[in-house]
Formats: C-alpha cells, sequence, structure tokens
C-alpha cells in the first residue's frame, strides 16, 4: 500500500509548472523524431542520388522518389489507427509505445544495411512502429492533466517542442553524416536516436504510473461502465467538431509537407546557398521550421492562454484557423522566389527562411492545438484510436503533399506556391464564417479553462 502511495507522489510530481512526466514523453518524442526527421531528411536525397560514386544512392527521378515519400509518410501516420485501437482494446497506451519503440529501433538498425531488402524492410518496421508509438504517446500527454486545466495546451506544446528539438538536431546531424559521409550511416545514427529515446522512456516510468494503462484492467466502476455504454449526444456532437477539424488537418499538412519533399528539392536545385564561402547543406533547411518551433514555441502557447484568460477568442477551432491562413502566407514567399529563380537563374535562401518561418507560426496554432482538443473532445474509451485518425489525416496530407510535389514538374513551382497559399487562406477564411456553429457543437469542453496545480 505505502510502495503506491509513493509511486503515485512520484507520478504526480511537477516540474517547472508542468507534471514530471510531460519531460519523460518529451524526451523519448524528442529522441523518436530525432530517428524520423533525421530518415526523412535523407531519404529523399538518398533516392535521387547517382548509383556511382563513393556515397551512391538509388538514381531514382525526383518524380519517382516524390511518390515513394508521398506514399512512406502517408503508411506511417495511417499506422495510427490500428495503433490506437490496439492501445484501446487491449495494451493501454504505455505498453503500446514501449512495443512501438521497439520495432522502430529494430527498423532504422536494418537501414544501415546497404542491400534493397534492407532498405524496404527498415521502412516497413518504421512504419509499423511509428504506428504504435505516435498516437499513444500524444494521448498520454493529455492524461497528465486534469479537465479543464488551462496548462493542457501549453504543455502540449512543451510536448512539441521536444518533437522539434529532435527534428532539428535531425535534420544539421544526421543531414551531415547522409549527405558527406555515408547515407546509411546517416540512417543507423537516427537508429542510436530512436534506442535513447526507448531506454528514456523505460526509466521514467515511476513518472507515468497514473497515465496510459489500459482502462480494461481499471478496478473502477465508472471506468467499466464507459466501456459498455453508447456514444451520448454531446458526444456524438463533438466527435462531429473533431472530424471536422480532421478535414482541415489535411489540407494543412498537405500544404506544409512540401518541406520534406518539394521544398527540399527546390533547395537543392534552385536556390543558391553559398554562404561566406561556403554551401549550405539542402538538408539543413529542414532545422528551420524545427529552430523556430524552440524558440518562439512557448511564447505562441503564452499568447494564445493570454487571450483566454482575458475572455478574447481562443477557441481550438479558432486558433487552426489562424495557423492554416499563416501557413498558407509563407508560400506567398516561395511564390516570390520561383519569380527570382526564373529572372536570374538562382533564388534567395532568404525566401526560404521566410517560408519556414510563417510555416512554423502557423503549424504552433494548428498541430499542438489539434492533440490536445482531441484529449478535450474525444470519450476516453475511444481516446488513442480518435488520435489515431488524425495521425491517420495527417498522413493523407502527407499523400497530398507527395502528389501537389509531383504536379509541380507539369505545372512548375510558382503555379503550385501560389495555388496552395491562394487555397490554404480562402479555405480557412470559408471555415471562420461557420466557426460559432462549431464551437457550440463542443457543449463548452474549453470553457472556464483555469490553472489547475496538483
Amino acid at each position: 500500500m505505502g510502495g503506491n502511495l509513493i509511486d503515485q507522489h512520484v507520478s504526480k510530481k511537477e516540474l517547472f509548472g508542468h507534471p514530471a512526466g510531460l519531460y519523460v514523453l518529451f524526451l523519448t518524442e524528442m529522441w523518436e523524431r530525432f530517428s524520423y526527421y533525421g530518415m526523412r531528411a535523407i531519404l529523399v536525397l538518398y533516392l535521387v542520388s547517382e548509383t556511382t560514386g563513393e556515397n551512391h544512392g538509388l538514381g531514382w527521378t525526383n518524380a519517382e522518389a516524390l511518390q515513394l515519400y508521398g506514399w512512406y509518410t502517408m503508411l506511417v501516420y495511417f499506422m495510427s489507427i490500428p495503433g490506437g485501437f490496439i492501445a484501446d482494446k487491449y495494451l493501454g497506451q504505455k505498453k503500446s509505445v514501449l512495443i512501438g519503440g521497439i520495432i522502430l529501433t529494430a527498423g532504422h538498425a536494418i537501414l544501415a544495411y546497404e542491400e534493397v531488402w534492407a532498405f524496404y524492410t527498415g521502412l516497413l518496421l518504421i512504419i509499423s512502429g511509428v504506428g504504435m508509438l505516435k498516437p499513444n504517446i500524444s494521448t498520454m500527454v493529455g492524461g497528465l492533466y486534469q479537465k479543464g486545466d488551462i496548462r493542457r495546451d501549453q504543455g502540449f506544446t512543451i510536448f512539441y517542442i521536444g518533437i522539434n528539438v529532435g527534428a532539428f538536431l535531425a535534420a544539421i546531424i544526421v543531414g551531415y553524416v547522409g549527405e558527406n559521409i555515408g547515407w546509411h550511416y546517416g540512417f543507423g545514427l537516427a537508429g542510436i536516436g530512436m534506442a535513447l529515446g526507448l531506454l528514456v522512456y523505460y526509466f521514467g516510468q515511476p513518472y507515468l504510473e497514473h497515465v496510459g494503462n489500459f482502462i480494461g484492467n481499471s478496478k473502477s466502476a465508472k471506468d467499466k461502465e464507459a466501456l459498455k455504454k453508447p456514444l451520448t449526444r454531446i458526444e456524438k456532437d463533438r466527435m462531429i467538431v473533431l472530424f471536422i477539424s480532421f478535414l482541415l488537418v489535411i489540407i494543412f499538412w498537405g500544404a506544409y509537407e512540401q518541406a520534406g519533399g518539394l521544398l527540399n528539392l527546390y533547395a537543392l536545385e534552385k536556390t543558391d546557398r553559398h554562404f561566406l564561402g561556403w554551401v549550405v547543406p539542402a538538408s539543413w533547411f529542414q532545422s528551420l521550421a524545427a529552430f523556430f518551433i524552440i524558440v518562439i514555441g512557448t511564447a505562441v502557447a503564452k499568447f494564445w492562454a493570454k487571450r483566454k484568460l482575458k475572455g478574447k477568442k481562443a477557441s481550438s477551432i479558432f486558433k487552426m484557423l489562424t495557423g492554416l491562413i499563416v501557413m498558407g502566407t509563407g508560400f506567398l514567399f516561395m511564390s516570390a522566389a520561383s519569380i527570382q529563380y526564373e529572372n536570374s537563374g538562382s533564388s534567395a535562401m532568404y525566401w526560404l527562411v521566410l517560408a519556414y518561418l510563417f510555416h512554423t507560426l502557423g503549424e504552433l496554432s494548428v498541430s499542438p492545438v489539434a492533440l490536445s482538443f482531441i484529449t478535450k473532445l474525444a470519450p476516453v474509451r475511444y481516446a488513442s484510436i480518435m488520435m489515431g485518425i488524425y495521425f491517420a489525416m495527417t498522413g493523407l496530407g502527407n499523400k497530398l503533399a507527395g502528389l501537389l510535389g509531383e504536379s509541380a514538374s507539369n505545372y512548375g513551382e510558382f503555379t503550385i506556391f501560389t495555388g496552395i497559399a491562394v487555397f490554404c487562406i480562402s479555405f480557412g477564411l470559408v471555415v471562420m464564417l461557420f466557426m460559432k456553429k462549431l464551437e457550440k457543437l463542443t457543449h463548452g469542453a474549453e470553457d472556464n479553462e483555469h490553472v489547475i496545480e496538483e
């Protein structure tokens, strides 16, 4: 009995104004994203590299590489649906994250081998591992906070900063190793990152004692009843809002994920990367969004929290629509870059920097907010599977991004960049006309939010 009380005290300990378990999940996700984004930063570049030379690749065309990239990133996130289902019905989030981490580590380790079978086997294992880990670790973050705690959105932003610390380090370190030492050394380095994340998660369990446990093993009569009863009208309305928000998610990521594909190739082929007599590696531009999130992430979260506490418009729907419009605006800088390239044969690096800055501002108002929104609205018994559906919609967005990137070879970058900007801005403004109706369907899930300390 005493041991349980000690575990509960440890699990609910706070650090920097948030549950200590948040930082265990922060570090776990940081290393998982180091592995994922490290691999993403060099995947397309590896595929299009010539088959001859010291650091040879597979010699694919840009269109072929972007097609595989689109399928890969879509499947990575689509596997979150079975991953969430398994957690909700059989294992709970905590065990599912552990299993996912083990599968991911194995996948990255296999990618280090220079064999075709290893390449495809590694990709399949990574797809499966992310599916088990991604939706469930995000759901666990929500479980750290009580209902109505305004710190929940900020907690997801802190967690999101962890994602981007990993992404930033990955683009710099794995990108450099992959481009300059060897693609497979880069893949292997990404695997070491995932192994570190697995160790952090394993030894951080005392701080996660009350989070992510399988509800089917609960001794609470209320929990057992929740597993069987049908959805109430309020729960159904909230689910409708979530599914509508998922449409916004598809559009957002369809535009945003040009980063790993079309923008990555644009940096490689059409951007003047000379800086003080040195050529900036193309993969390093992948670190910009992550860098900006690390620098301004908490400021954006505090901005929205202060608006909420002052009674100003700051619902999750409003934040996400604002984020979509701001991100779309960022593509106008790439339209300008395309014009400059057409006129002079190259475009300046600052266009990419400005585009990534606006994309980041938009992302901070969409992605961590959407994760938090799901944990507020989804019924507990469907929490992980709804998170899985969210990531599947992210996957659809990734696939859409690949298709848009491929179409650039037919329509040209200027048309694609400008079209994305106009559509995202227009869509965001139109949906804002229906915002009050959507907010009404949440039935006050975000009303009366305030700081709740343990």
